[in-house]
Order: C-alpha cells, then structure tokens, then sequence
C-alpha cells in the first residue's frame, strides 16, 4: 500500500484514479505514487480549462459572475476577488504557470493591484489585507513568480504588519469597524498591534510562506506556524468565521483557513507528525474517512462534481508529507 495510506483505515488510491478526472488521476500517480507523468502542458488543453481560458478579459481578469453591491465594492474590486477565484482553480487543479501567456496576463494583473507597501489591495476597498493578499502570493508563487522582486516586496511588508506576538490579524478589525464601514472608508486602518493574532488570518498568511523555498524557512513563519498550531479547532479571537466549526469546513483550491489547509502549510514549515497538535488533526482526518476511501467533510465553496475527490487528494498529500 501507498505510503500516503498506511495510517488511513482505507486506501483512497483507487477512489482517486478511477474517478474519472484526468487531472486527478495525474496528480494521484505524481505526487501519491511516484509515477514519472507526461508533461503538465497536456492538463492545459483539458475541455474545462479552455472554457475558463476564454472567458479572460483583455486586462487579464475574469469578470464577476454574480450580483454587485456597488454600496460596499466597486465591479474592479468584485472582478479581482473573481480573478483570485479563477487563478485557484487553474495553478491548482491543473498546473498551469507563467509559461502560459495567459497566466503571465492575470499575473501582470495582479501587481498591477499592488500598492508601493507592497500588498495587494483593492477586494476589501482602500483596506489592508493580509488573506488575499497573501492568498494572491500563493498562486503566484505557484505558478512560477517566486523569485519576483515584487514577490520578495510582499514578504517584506508581511513582515512588517505582524501583530507583538508574531502574528497576523485583519487590521481594521482591532478599531470595532464593520465590514462595510471599512470598504467605504477611503483611508487603510492601522493595526493595533498589541492585540492578538488571528488563526483565521495567520494561517492564510503563512500560505504564501509555506509555498516560497526560501520564506519558509524563515524565523518569523516557524514563530508564526507555532501560534497557528496552538489555535487547532478552536475559536478565533475576531468576529470573521469566528466559530471553531469553521475547521471542519474545507474547500479546494483552498480558500480560508480550515483543517486540511493549516495542516498543508506547516508541512512545508517544517512540522512533522510527532508533533501533539499535528497528530491531533491527522486523527481528525482519519475519523472521516469513509467507506469508499474518500472523506465525510463540509465542502463550502465550489460546484464542481469532483470537489470531494480534490479534498481526498489534498489529505493523501498531507499524510504522504507527514510519512
């Protein structure tokens, strides 16, 4: 049996490639089996990534789809939460980078939001935003930006908005702003940084972290991946999915902070599986899996058919890193 199956009460392996989904079968036999595949550019012609590929605006982004409440966010800022969505969904599920010239354009998109701070502003109006804007870093990084200047210029200013104790928060919730107070307010709040971290926030931060070779290892994420993990199914401390349920909740591409998403990031920030918390969401994780190899967890964002079939492929790749 698969490594990435030794401590699961069923092997999910043959749920996985049996499913259906080329690239689900292709990342299966990469990363869980060792299988040399054939080249990445074969997922790029997929049917559903030629759809999503047609639809990109001349500027690089993706129209959103949705109602706007132009009261709380201008089209340009819901456009570049859609753009976020879509670029998940390709660097993600189907492995395309900056060698796609489509890729270079939504890219180019991207910095072109960035401030002279360095983060990426504009979904939550005029205000600092450390979970998209890392979460944006992620992507990027990705697909292929990290040795970017204006990559190494968001870290910088991540590094610079950490709370005293070492990590991140939403910056204008330490004021007793409201959400839509602060999307019509035309200045970005400062932090109160004696107030404590949010796990919500610092585990979306240390996405980008964990996906950089070099940031990961830096002093400042391991400070930050050890609140994150003391924060394990628990309450957060600000009103943003506050309710410790929200660790059970997951989506694929990953989107906030849940169990298999926090676990992701300090795999790669060098936790291993002895450690207490690690193990405590590992057995979590083994609790519900089901019969047929996959997994009976909340799945909140997404309509695509195979999404439980990612999530199975996202907690085979935790266990094959946690050995």
């Amino acid at each position: 049996m698969n490594s990435s199956a030794d401590k699961l009460k069923v092997d999910p392996i043959p749920a996985l490639i049996s499913c259906g989904n080329p690239a689900i079968e292709y990342f299966t036999r990469q990363d869980i089996l060792n299988e040399k595949m054939g080249p990445i550019e074969e997922l790029w012609k997929i049917p559903s990534v030629l759809r999503i590929l047609k639809k990109q605006e001349n500027d690089g982004s993706w129209k959103y789809p949705g109602k706007i409440r132009k009261d709380i966010r201008s089209r340009e800022n819901y456009d570049q939460l859609e753009t976020y969505r879509i670029l998940g969904e390709l660097v993600e599920k189907y492995g395309l980078n900056k060698n796609h010239h489509q890729i270079q354009k939504v890219s180019e998109y991207f910095f072109s939001c960035q401030t002279p701070e360095g983060d990426f502003r504009g979904i939550y109006g005029n205000q600092y935003v450390p979970t998209y804007s890392s979460a944006i870093m992620e992507l990027l990084i990705k697909a292929g930006y990290e040795n970017d200047k204006r990559i190494k210029k968001g870290f910088q200013w991540f590094l610079s908005m950490r709370q005293d104790d070492g990590g991140w928060i939403i910056p204008f919730r330490t004021s007793g702003m409201n959400l839509k107070e602060a999307l019509l307010s035309d200045e970005p709040n400062l932090p109160d940084r004696s107030r404590p971290f949010s796990h919500l926030v610092t585990g979306m931060v240390l996405r980008a972290f964990a996906a950089h070779p070099e940031y990961r290892k830096s002093a400042e994420a391991k400070k930050a991946a050890d609140l994150l993990t003391n924060r394990l199914f628990l309450a957060d401390k600000y009103p943003d999915r506050k309710d410790r349920k929200y660790w059970e909740r997951v989506s694929y591409p990953f989107w906030f902070t849940d169990i298999i998403s926090a676990l992701d990031s300090l795999s790669f920030l060098g936790f291993e599986r002895d450690n207490h918390q690690i193990q405590e969401g590992l057995r979590f994780l083994i609790k519900q899996q089901t019969n047929d190899g996959l997994f009976d967890l909340k799945i909140v964002r997404g309509s695509d058919k195979d999404l439980k079939y990612w999530i199975c492929l996202a907690i085979c790749r935790l266990f094959k890193r946690y050995g």
